[in-house]
This record gives C-alpha cells, sequence and structure tokens, in this order.
C-alpha cells in the first residue's frame, strides 16, 4: 500500500550521544506527523536508537545487510543479527555500496531476499549516473535495477519494500533532479513494477539532496510518496521541516 514515508540515511555520521539528542530534539514534534518516519543510523547506534524511539511513531532502519546468515565474514551483519534488536527497516543497494563496495544487482536481490526472510523491510536504492542521464538511458537503467533487485519475490512481499529513487549524480552534491524527471522516473519504477507483479500499489520515495527548501514541490508529484533524505536528515530541525512538507 502506498504510504507517506520521509527516511533519513545518516550514511558514517553520528555518534551514540548524537543519536539520543537527535531522538529527543525531533520526537515531541513530529508527533503528529502523517508519514511514516524512519531514521537509518549506523550500525553502532541501533541499539540507542531503537530503545529512545520505543513508544515512539519514530521507526529506526540499518544502512546495511549481508545475504548469509553466519560464517567466515569478518565485518559483516546478518538479517539475524538486525532483527534480533528489533530493527524493522534496512537500506539495500544504495548507489555508495554499490560504487565503493562493488555490490551487483545479484547481490542487491540476495540480500533483499535474506531481509524479507527474517521480517526486516527493504528500503530498495535505484539510480542513474549522469552519464547515463545524458545518454538517454536513465530509465533503462533504473528499470533494470528494479527488475533484477526484485526477481524470485511475490506480490505480497511488495507490502513490506519500499524504493527509494536516487540519481546517483544528485546525491551529496546539492544537485536535484527537476520535479519532473524525478517523477517521470518513478513513474516508470511504477510501470516495471505493474509489468512483473500486476500492481504499482508501493511505496516510492525520492532522494538526492532534498531539503527543506525543495521538498514541498517534489512532494506536489503525482508518484512522489516521500524522501530518503541525506545530509539534511542529520539535523532535527532539517529534517522535521522535509516531514512537515510531506
Amino acid at each position: 500500500m502506498r504510504k507517506k514515508v520521509i527516511a533519513g540515511n545518516w550514511k558514517m555520521n553520528m555518534l551514540p550521544n548524537d543519536t539520543i539528542d537527535f531522538i529527543n530534539a525531533l520526537e515531541p514534534n513530529v508527533k503528529e506527523s502523517d508519514s511514516e518516519i524512519i531514521i537509518c543510523v549506523p550500525f553502532t547506534d541501533l541499539f540507542y536508537a531503537i530503545s529512545f524511539c520505543q513508544g515512539t511513531n519514530i521507526h529506526v532502519g540499518a544502512q546495511n545487510v549481508f545475504y548469509e546468515d553466519s560464517g567466515a565474514y569478518t565485518g559483516e551483519v546478518s538479517a539475524q543479527m538486525l532483527k534480533c534488536i528489533n530493527t524493522e527497516y534496512v537500506i539495500i543497494g544504495h548507489s555508495e555500496r554499490r560504487k565503493y563496495f562493488a555490490e551487483t544487482d545479484e547481490i542487491v536481490n540476495k540480500k533483499v531476499h535474506k531481509a524479507i526472510e527474517n521480517g526486516l523491510k527493504p528500503i530498495i536504492c535505484v539510480g542513474e549516473t549522469l552519464e547515463e542521464r545524458e545518454q538517454g538511458k536513465a530509465i533503462e537503467k533504473i528499470t533494470s535495477q528494479i527488475s533484477e533487485a526484485l526477481k524470485g519475490l511475490t506480490k505480497e512481499n511488495l507490502e513490506n519494500i519500499i524504493i527509494a529513487y536516487e540519481p546517483i549524480w544528485a546525491i551529496g552534491t546539492g544537485k536535484t533532479a527537476t520535479k519532473e524527471d524525478a517523477n517521470e522516473a518513478i513513474k516508470a519504477i511504477r510501470s516495471k513494477i505493474n509489468e512483473q507483479f500486476g500492481t504499482d500499489d508501493i511505496t516510492i520515495l525520492y532522494g538526492g539532496s532534498v531539503k527543506p527548501e525543495n521538498a514541498n514541490e517534489l512532494f506536489q508529484m503525482s508518484d512522489i510518496d516521500g524522501a530518503l533524505v541525506g545530509g539534511a536528515s542529520l539535523k532535527a530541525s532539517s529534517f522535521k521541516a522535509i516531514i512537515d512538507e510531506n
């Protein structure tokens, strides 16, 4: 079911004390929000975030997960490990994981399956490079990523999945896709999912230098259900301002 969602991706930022301060500052100001609010925090902050978000309307996610249950995988964290401390969401396939850690579409698909198997809700990221957009290959790229990421899943699985369209050239650059370009890309994602599963009833977010100044115009578009927010999610005030626009 489509729902309004604002998710924050803190990336490699924020210590436990910062996390507690952030939640204490945000929570009283978003109690009445109609949006589902998610903060995706570093592994070392998860326990604190989950503890301090209990009884609030703020949900907590991790930023990555491995596709095996256990084994000799130094530095990795399994879906079971995340679930046992009540992590609810997990980001999978972010462009930074694909770029810096060589994650392929096949790896993304394996992680999605493992997350769902263990009761985690994936936030699956897709997006094109500037070169691909300039060559007119943006839609081809993102629909291919979607098809591969969702391979082997069922229509029922979609109920616990969020898609985030994040053009790689707009992440952390200050550049934002125009609202029309973002909506067109998300429409194409919906169409591909409908072709694959017979429904397009899934929450799809836009991500890429989303801030209070541009949030409202993005959220007015027909197919954008909210945002995956990077830098602007590190301050409770700017994150709240984005939440208020949705």
